[in-house]
């Protein structure tokens, strides 16, 4: 056998045994007399030593041309460490060496495959099979696996089926843009990479099998952010005969017993707001409640003073920075700067200092007196010690612009707090979106959304009014999850593709097969999706995915380690019928 242990195993108990190891040799020292090496496994690191008095003469001999990363097994005996290394958990031990195997040399690796590494991103992406050897991403990976695993336990228990559905299907006009794939036995047909397994979940609650989930590969050929790769991974999810609520504590469920078991957090019932309600008060669908600075609308105490600034806007808006009155000048200058940048695109930021002693102090003296500023400071709920931040404008670029603002002052205030988990449920969705460019409505979800029961007359009569049966599950400022109830019936399903502006024979050609199998019993039903990569992450403490990740993209979408996308050959691209003619045969 290999090995009897691994590297992460032994300790005084096991003193004088003989025991096999086999692993990567992380480094080694040579003193001439005695030579020590770490021999590193997934499970940890042991010291071995080569000395010259006890070791056999062939076997201290291979040892001293040992390098970085060679494979290597062993047999010795377990003996106590003079110096003992508090900080491993095998460091009360080594391993006298008796006997030694090279089972593969190694070329020096590009970069040291130690916690702290030399290697740049792009390098390490290149040969990522060597970063994984390292412990943060090693580590990562675990973490990932356990995530993945309590979920499969927690869905299983609650008798959920796991289902794979099909990766090559048919491409929709909807949502971002499909990677496809032609097919070289219909030519000139292509079939699309999957966004999500929407219709087949559906189709599989129409076949009866009432609870469905599965953790799925799904692709969208979109711009890419650390966030965003064009593969990612969803806990896929539906089921039938429920309605909002039904599902909503069922998922909330899945997400405490993540906490409790990966995080060993004692969660609560988690908050709910709607969609109204987070624009109003956070600016945007997806707030950080680990943190205040909710928002507190002016209007009503700002206007009408002779400050033209706000007298000529929709809306203005304040925040209350805490203990941030002692901001200096430059300081505040700063955020000024910051907020005047193009990404946020704000004209300028009024300032309030809520002073220790009672007093205030602003920007805007010359048009607010004490009483006027006190009130504001009332309203956005500000101490003493206090920083009013006011921006004023259209309505919804300026709560995008302040809450683009309250997230960095939460950065530099370091309110953001990775070891704390805030969720949060976001529902009462808009069913519609209005599109200026192309005048017509779009699914702000997608197509099979239901409405609220209450809301179906408004279909036809004001559209844009509808709230949709859909919900987001929020944790720590990042959407982790979004579903609704679906529509079951065909007539609302044939009426929500008009609504957005399919024809009948459009809407028959791309989702035909769908609208049929709700002739055939469809029971009510509605499910979610959760972004795994972006859960671990979170849970993990970091909001990159990257790194939870084994084999991850670049910001370009490329696969540097193994070259991808690559071109196809001419033979390829013929018999793809994507090039007319054929490479002459040699």
């Amino acid at each position: 056998m290999y090995r009897t242990h691994h590297c992460g195993e032994l300790s005084l108990d096991h003193l004088n045994q003989t025991v096999t190891l086999s692993g990567w040799v992380q480094k080694s020292r040579n003193k001439g007399f005695i030579i020590w090496a770490d021999l590193r496994d997934r499970y940890g690191i042991t010291q071995l030593v080569f000395d010259e008095e006890r070791t056999p003469k062939t076997v201290f001999e291979q040892a001293q041309n040992l390098g970085r990363e060679f494979v290597i097994q062993i047999e010795g005996t377990v003996i106590e460490r003079e110096s003992k290394n508090p900080h491993m958990t095998t460091g009360a031990i080594e391993v006298l060496v008796e006997k030694l195997s090279l089972l593969n040399a190694s070329q020096t690796p590009p970069f040291t495959i130690e916690d702290k590494t030399d290697g740049g991103e792009e390098l390490r992406m290149q040969y990522r099979y060597l970063d994984i050897r390292r412990n943060p991403v090693k580590e990562k990976l675990i973490f990932r696996s356990q995530v993945a695993m309590t979920v499969r336990n927690y869905l299983s228990k609650a008798g959920f089926i796991e289902v794979e559905t099909p990766y090559l299907i048919k491409s929709t006009p909807e949502g971002a843009r499909d990677f496809v794939v032609p097919s070289r036995m219909n030519e000139g047909q292509f079939y699309a990479l999957p966004q999500s397994p929407q219709t087949f979940k559906q189709l599989l609650m129409v076949g009866g099998m009432d609870k469905y989930f599965q953790i799925v590969k799904c692709f969208r050929d979109e711009d890419l952010r650390a966030d965003r790769q064009p593969e990612f991974t969803q806990i896929d999810c539906e089921m039938a005969f429920v309605e909002q609520e039904d599902i909503l504590n069922q998922f909330e469920g899945l997400t405490q017993a993540l906490l409790q078991t990966i995080k060993g957090i004692e969660p609560k019932a988690f908050p709910r707001i709607s969609y109204e309600e987070a624009m109003r008060k956070y600016g945007n669908d997806k707030p950080d409640i680990r943190f205040g600075m909710t928002f507190a609308e002016l209007n009503d105490l700002a206007q009408g003073k002779g400050f033209g600034v706000f007298d000529s806007q929709a809306l203005i808006v304040g925040i209350a920075v805490p203990d941030a009155a002692e901001m200096s000048r430059k300081e505040i200058d700063a955020l000024i700067d910051w907020v005047k940048r193009p990404q946020i695109g704000a004209n300028g930021l009024i300032w309030v200092k809520c002073n220790a002693d009672g007093s205030y102090k602003s920007s805007v003296d010359k048009f607010f007196n004490e009483a006027d500023l006190a009130a504001w400071a009332q309203r956005c709920e500000a101490k003493a010690g206090d920083l009013l931040l006011v921006l004023s404008g259209a309505v919804n670029s300026t709560r995008t612009q302040m809450s683009a603002l309250r997230m960095e002052l939460a950065e530099r205030l370091g309110l953001r707090n990775p070891n704390e988990f805030a969720p949060l449920w976001v529902t009462d969705f808009p069913l519609l979106e209005w599109d200026e460019e192309s005048r017509r409505y779009h699914a702000m979800h997608h197509p099979f959304t239901a409405p609220k029961p209450e809301h179906k007359e408004l279909l036809k009569t004001d559209p844009g009014a509808v709230k949709a049966n859909a919900y987001d599950l929020v944790l720590n400022g990042n959407e982790i999850g979004g579903g609704s109830i679906r529509i079951h019936d065909q007539q609302l399903q044939s009426e929500m593709f008009d609504l957005l502006g399919f024809s009948k024979e459009e809407a028959q050609a791309q989702f035909g097969f769908l609208m049929n199998a709700f002739q055939y019993g469809a029971p009510p039903h509605g499910g979610i999706a959760f972004g795994l990569d972006r859960l671990v992450a979170i849970l993990g403490g970091e909001e990159t995915i990257r790194d939870f990740i084994a084999f991850p993209k670049n910001n370009s979408g490329r696969d540097v380690m193994i070259d991808a996308p690559a071109p196809l050959d001419a033979q390829q691209l013929h018999e793809l019928a994507l090039q007319s003619t054929a490479p002459p045969k040699e």
